[in-house]
């Protein structure tokens, strides 16, 4: 099952358009005179309608359950990628298509995953979900690659073309067959007991830990989306090529595998907070060395520092979820959560490139964004101690 998650994490909503977007922002921008801002903006659509669309997934996991929201999602994410082959120049069609994204694919965030992972892991969690969520790494390493490769080869239409395959021809197939949480937890007392007992959604809220929670993801989300996607066209800029560019954000991907499974393992064992806190701190230091336009292989040191971060914000917002709130409204709770990663990152890559139409560079950018790495690594701090005792609705 861990397989079958971490292929539907690759092929999701949130991290394919998100990780394809840098290569076909040059390329799209220079055929319809479009700003890297206005093209950048389309993830506002794609990966910002999660505000609107975590709640409801959310909600329907209680009800309809996770593998007819992962089988549906991946369905409707291929078609919306398919169609946005067909843009003609007019922005609303951009836009248009990415909403389908969001919509047709919502089925896939990482609620669906996580839900399934949380419910039948216990005493290794962190680690089981870092190797699910190890599917954005992957993501991460291989689509930049493949669709420079499609636009060189056969153009960006034919780029969406591929990247629409993968969702049904990928994922599609694995969780299907192997996707099936639930099954399993009637047969461990232990964790169907686990399970039953948590905070509401309304418990949750009223302490300060879901609030601080959701700030340090907003602000380590804003500075992270900001960055990625403005990545390549950042080191093409410097004069590097695009496919070595590319390169940059495969290294950024291998620290994301890897942040998922260190700090997955860690956090069964030690303060998850605390190491929260050391993870998100490296990109500091990553952010400020982008800002001075540094060469080729400097800069694939600094991707690798914020891909370890990435790797180690997700797997913990779900973890700390988890372990602070509990299982039984665990989609609700997370869903907001979500949310609030879901807004910074629709709107970072938008206002990250809005900067360079300004000032003609990204170092104001990435300065701002090792200031936000900062606040969010120290925030983390404050969640205190793991609750003794949970509510029990």
């Amino acid at each position: 099952m861990l397989l079958s998650a971490s292929l539907g994490v690759i092929c999701s909503s949130i991290v394919l358009p998100f990780y394809s977007l840098g290569a076909l922002v040059v390329p799209i921008t220079e055929e319809f005179g479009w700003s890297r801002a206005e093209f950048q903006l389309a993830l506002l659509f794609s990966t910002g309608t999660g505000v609107i669309t975590a709640p409801a997934v959310g909600w329907l996991l209680e009800r309809v359950g996770a593998r007819t929201m992962a089988i549906s999602g991946l369905i409707g994410l291929s078609i919306a990628l398919a169609l946005t082959s067909l843009l003609n120049g007019q922005l609303w069609l951009l836009y248009a298509s990415y909403t389908a994204m969001a919509f047709l694919g919502a089925g896939t965030i990482p609620v669906t995953w996580t839900r399934a992972v949380t419910s039948l892991f216990f005493e290794q969690r962190g680690l089981a979900l870092g190797i699910m969520l190890s599917g954005t790494g992957i993501c991460a390493i291989l689509i930049p690659q493949f669709t420079v490769w499609m636009i060189e080869n056969f153009g960006w239409r034919s780029a969406y073309l591929g990247l629409a395959a993968l969702p049904l021809l990928v994922a599609g197939p694995a969780v299907f067959l192997f996707f099936r949480p639930g099954e399993d937890v009637e047969a461990d007392p232990d964790v169907s007991e686990a399970n039953e007992t948590g905070f509401t959604f309304r418990e949750a809220t009223q302490g300060y830990r879901f609030w601080v929670l959701l700030a340090s993801i907003f602000l380590v989300y804003i500075a992270m989306s900001g960055m990625v996607p403005n990545l390549i066209p950042a080191l093409t800029d410097q004069g590097i090529a695009p496919q070595r560019a590319a390169t940059a954000i495969s290294v950024f991907g291998i620290a994301v595998i890897a942040g998922r499974l260190i700090v997955g393992y860690l956090v069964d064992k030690v303060w998850a907070p605390g190491v929260a806190a050391v993870a998100i701190g490296l990109p500091v230091i990553g952010s400020l060395i982008l800002a001075g336009a540094p060469e080729f292989f400097i800069a694939c040191v600094a991707a690798a520092m914020l891909g370890f971060a990435a790797g180690a914000e997700l797997d913990l917002m779900s973890f700390l979820a988890a372990k602070y709130f509990g299982l039984k409204h665990y989609p609700q709770i997370y869903a907001v959560l979500y949310s609030a990663l879901a807004l910074a990152s629709g709107i970072a890559p938008m206002l990250f490139a809005r900067v360079f139409d300004i000032t003609g560079s990204y170092e104001i950018g990435f300065i701002v964004g090792a200031g936000f790495f900062a606040v969010g690594a120290g925030m983390i701090l404050l969640m205190g101690r793991y609750p003794t005792q949970r509510p029990s609705r």
